[in-house]
């Protein structure tokens, strides 16, 4: 995938809400970068899950797409998120790594940490290939 189409047009309005900017993207790891900040907060101020989790799908669906590429699309059918240290603001980075990939599913781990490299959050998505 190319890292100018995907950091532009293709990346869609949710993704470029949440801020991620990719800095390497292939079927075989994928990494970006995104700043934690007010509007990613639930009401206590700290980072919501369901930013970690849609972090998790975008890097997950990402890498496997790179992966299958013109052999048919995937979906993801499971995201399983966890959260490790509360996050209020600042920079993350983001990497997903494959831990299966096989004829008809995928399965990616994607962990995210903060400026000073302690794990915030760790998920996986399964993903159904469409062939």
């Amino acid at each position: 995938m190319d890292l100018e189409v995907l950091n532009g047009d293709m990346r869609g309005p949710f993704v470029t809400y949440l801020g991620l900017e990719f800095s390497e993207v292939s079927g075989d790891r994928v990494v970006a970068r995104w700043t934690a900040g007010t509007r990613h907060h639930q009401p206590f101020g700290l980072v919501h899950g369901g930013v970690h989790a849609s972090v998790v799908e975008t890097l997950g669906s990402v890498g496997a797409s790179a992966w299958l590429g013109d052999r048919g699309r995937c979906v993801g059918v499971s995201n399983t998120t966890d959260f490790f240290r509360a996050a209020r603001e600042g920079d993350m980075v983001s990497t997903g790594t494959p831990v299966h990939r096989g004829r008809s599913q995928q399965l990616w781990l994607v962990e995210t940490h903060d400026d000073q490299d302690r794990l915030v959050a760790r998920g996986q998505l399964r993903v159904q290939n469409l062939t």
